[in-house]
């Protein structure tokens, strides 16, 4: 489930956080739980790679906000881009796929948390829904 090797580049919106990724990246996977909602305004969509692959060009914006008791959020303190989703005490980084610049390669592979899912949208793409983080 992960993508085949290649250096990506990606930011936030008005440029004051940038990084590259040196490597494959997981798949995309959509997490539709009431947290992730509630930092981008629908369902959160996130690849990642081992830590130690992303580098920053630029950080002077970046902030991170402890989520919960078992994980942090990374943003832009300027533009408010969400970008990043790290567990503490882990060697990866859920990078958001729309940070990421260009063609990516990478595709949604599955659903997590659908039973959080509002009502307002649909899950048509026929990819595996979970109700949980697996």
């Amino acid at each position: 489930m992960t993508s085949a090797y290649r250096l990506r580049t990606g930011g936030c919106l008005c440029g004051a956080v940038k990084f590259t990724v040196d490597g494959p990246m997981r798949e995309v996977v959509a997490c539709h739980c009431g947290q992730c909602r509630k930092t981008t305004g629908n369902f959160f969509t996130a690849s990642n790679a081992p830590a130690e692959r992303v580098a920053f060009v630029a950080d002077s914006g970046l902030t991170w906000f402890k989520s919960s008791d078992k994980a942090e959020r990374g943003f832009c303190n300027q533009c408010g881009s969400n970008l990043f989703w790290r567990e503490f005490k882990s060697d990866t980084i859920s990078i958001t796929a729309g940070s990421l610049d260009g063609e990516t390669g990478l595709h949604i592979a599955e659903h997590i948390y659908v039973g959080d899912k509002p009502d307002w949208y649909e899950i048509t793409d026929g990819k595996p829904q979970f109700t949980v983080w697996r």
